[in-house]
């Protein structure tokens, strides 16, 4: 080979190697981060449903004799709820569970795309309350009744899982939010002023 095609050679490796650097990342580093966002959300989704879990069984074994006041309007006062989140379309929990199984499996399936931690912290708050309710009406007996014992007086009675569905949305809303907003404001990855 002559000298002037090894050049030729050297110097599209080089552009090659260039490139990947001015783009601030190695090979691969998006589907790393993206894994890492997915883990993110499963780990988020497994500790609310277990929360959600543990503390409805605590609800229904201590909370049969009456309700316990904690402070001012709040209480733990066990029912049941046939409907959706804070006591909302009761007694449809056929539909509720379809509904329920399709809005998790769509959001998980969009999940694969998130663009940050705090969205993937918000979707896993949303797929665990999703699963624990569906949980109760699957799985504990109380004919398709959802557990809930948290009283406020002035909110209906909830639970763990119904808080996270709502902290979840509101997260999800926040970060999604901040994303939209100017690319030099809400992106890090963005060049600075007068960098190439």
């Amino acid at each position: 080979m002559s000298a002037a095609g090894g050049d030729r050679a050297g110097d599209r490796r080089w552009r090659a190697g260039d490139s990947r650097e001015e783009i601030g990342a190695p090979p691969h580093r998006g589907g790393a981060g993206r894994r890492r966002r997915v883990l993110l959300t499963a780990a988020v989704a497994v500790a609310v449903v277990v929360a959600d879990q543990v503390t409805k069984s605590l609800a229904v074994s201590k909370l049969t004799s009456g309700p316990v006041h904690l402070v001012g309007p709040f209480r733990l006062e066990l029912s049941y709820n046939s409907g959706i989140a804070f006591s909302l379309a009761t007694g449809l929990t056929i539909p509720i569970v379809i509904v329920v199984i399709a809005v998790v499996a769509g959001v998980a399936y969009l999940g694969r795309a998130l663009p940050s931690s705090p969205a993937a912290v918000a979707v896993g708050l949303v797929i665990g309350g999703a699963v624990g309710n569906l949980a109760d009406r699957l799985f504990r007996g109380h004919h398709g009744a959802v557990i809930d014992f948290l009283y406020s007086g002035f909110w209906p009675t909830f639970n763990v899982a119904d808080a996270a569905i709502t902290c979840g949305g509101f997260l999800l809303a926040f970060s999604l939010w901040r994303r939209s907003g100017p690319r030099g404001a809400s992106d890090p990855a963005a060049p600075a002023s007068g960098q190439r």
